[in-house]
């Protein structure tokens, strides 16, 4: 009896397995990714079930966020706020741009003042000081805001500016803040301030929701002052870790260019919400002898906010990273957390690297998670050989998401080079095509080179065999990471 039921079992579990495989490879995905969950079903016997249930699933056909929702929304304030302000398309300085502007709807905006934090402390205390001053709106997304000291001098601060009759909207990302009492955000709550997750996930439509994450980072406060980056609201980003510092990089951005990230985080409302938000007071005229703006029209930096998400038809961010790499005459410089690039942007970077561009890429010596930086090391070969120098970062955690090319184009973002942020997660990053800019961010790159180790091939080969092959196992697996 015993040995039916578990030959009925065992052909029921293959029926499933088999049926599972069929329909990942009916549902017309990236190869690559699809091997790799064949892989996992095939290997790991009901876990790889498990995983495909909860991360596998498409939900684009499900679509998850109206799509004529998310048009609409970008659609109305793009045309009746932002295109009278935007810099003419006849002088576009870059393929790119235009790119941007024709998949992204993102507007190229001049006359913007652009300060970039290296340190978590002068960003954080730059926002408190912005957020004290502000007389209409704050509105706040982060993917993590911790119930630690520095969350709740946040909270506090935001709650002070709530009892003033300061209009203040809150999204944070369920899954990054899974760990958070809801104490924390009922506080917030009872003081009248609008807070909202993104995507929650709750048994029984667990599923694929947990793999699709808004990772961005965005602060606008008054509609013409907004930060962008790679910077979470908690205490480890300000003190770092036991091991070391926390380096990552974040940008203030004073002038127009505040109304993509105005956009961009009111279509994230709509999308948990189903609020339309396109009042004209969200998207204030902006001058130079505006409240706001405390520069003159010689801090010149022209900017678009770029977004991506995994509902649309194109992968927004990844292709102009690709598109900035194969234009590069002279050097690209990029700093990631992790590296798991996809096909395109791998071939990207070794074509740069091969016909003679200097080609740099920075990561941590020492990842906050073994199995993701084991999946980046995999690739280190590949670009070595191609001659990409490569750089790891000692003095503690790189969480940093710049890229700089030519001193042209450069880029500050929650973007990071791997699968998850650029099909999976929704995504932002301020794009500049000013000389400033670039040089600023090319030569934080080069500051940081002095707290990094230059990875030479003859060092890299050096490393312990154990580590060649649980590099490779994890390789295979890199596009589910």
């Amino acid at each position: 009896m015993n040995d039916i039921l578990f030959t009925l079992f065992y052909f029921s579990y293959m029926l499933i397995v088999l049926s599972t495989v069929v329909f990942v490879v009916l549902d017309n995905r990236n190869p690559v990714k699809a091997m790799a969950w064949i892989l996992v079903l095939s290997f790991l016997p009901v876990i790889g079930l498990i995983l495909y249930f909860f991360l596998g699933r498409s939900n684009r056909k499900e679509r998850m966020i109206s799509r004529k929702g998310y048009s609409r929304l970008i659609k109305r304030p793009m045309s009746e706020y932002q295109m009278q302000e935007s810099l003419d398309t006849n002088l576009d300085k870059s393929r790119i741009m235009s790119f941007f502007r024709n998949v992204n709807n993102a507007l190229p905006f001049e006359g913007n003042k652009v300060e970039i934090y290296t340190e978590a402390r002068s960003m954080f205390l730059s926002l408190l000081r912005v957020i004290s001053s502000a007389k209409h709106h704050i509105h706040i997304e982060f993917y993590i805001i911790e119930d630690d000291p520095v969350g709740r001098m946040l909270r506090d601060a935001l709650i002070d500016k709530a009892r003033q009759g300061v209009k203040i909207r809150l999204l944070y990302d369920d899954v990054g803040c899974w760990k958070v009492n809801k104490d924390f955000f009922e506080a917030m709550l009872c003081e009248g301030i609008e807070v909202q997750s993104f995507l929650k996930v709750r048994f029984p439509v667990f599923t694929s929701k947990v793999n699709y994450r808004n990772h961005r980072k965005i602060v606008i406060v008054d509609g013409c002052i907004g930060y962008i980056g790679g910077m979470n609201i908690a205490y480890r980003y300000l003190y770092g870790l036991s091991w070391g510092v926390w380096r990552d990089t974040h940008v203030m951005i004073q002038g127009r260019a505040v109304y993509g990230l105005q956009t961009a985080f009111l279509t994230d409302w709509f999308a948990v919400e189903r609020a339309l938000i396109t009042s004209p007071e969200y998207f204030p005229k902006i001058t130079y002898q505006s409240d706001c703006i405390d520069y003159v029209i010689g801090n010149n930096s022209i900017a678009q906010i770029v977004t991506s998400d995994p509902v649309g038809v194109w992968r927004d961010i990844m292709q102009g990273y690709v598109m900035a790499i194969n234009s590069a005459k002279n050097y690209v410089y990029i700093q990631t957390p992790y590296f798991l690039p996809t096909e395109p942007v791998l071939i990207a970077l070794q074509t740069a690297a091969l016909s003679g561009v200097d080609v740099r890429i920075m990561i941590p010596k020492r990842g906050d998670s073994w199995l993701i930086h084991k999946g980046t090391m995999s690739y280190i070969d590949d670009i070595l050989e191609a001659g990409v120098k490569v750089y790891l970062y000692k003095k503690g955690f790189l969480h940093s998401k710049i890229m700089v090319c030519d001193d042209e184009i450069s880029t500050v973002g929650s973007t990071n080079m791997d699968f998850r942020s650029f099909e999976h997660n929704f995504e932002a990053n301020a794009f500049f095509y000013d000389k400033k800019t670039a040089l600023a961010i090319k030569e934080i790159f080069c500051n940081d080179v002095k707290s990094c180790m230059y990875l030479t091939r003859k060092m890299w080969n050096s490393r312990s065999r154990i580590n060649k092959v649980s590099e490779s196992v994890i390789r295979l697996f890199s596009p589910l990471l």
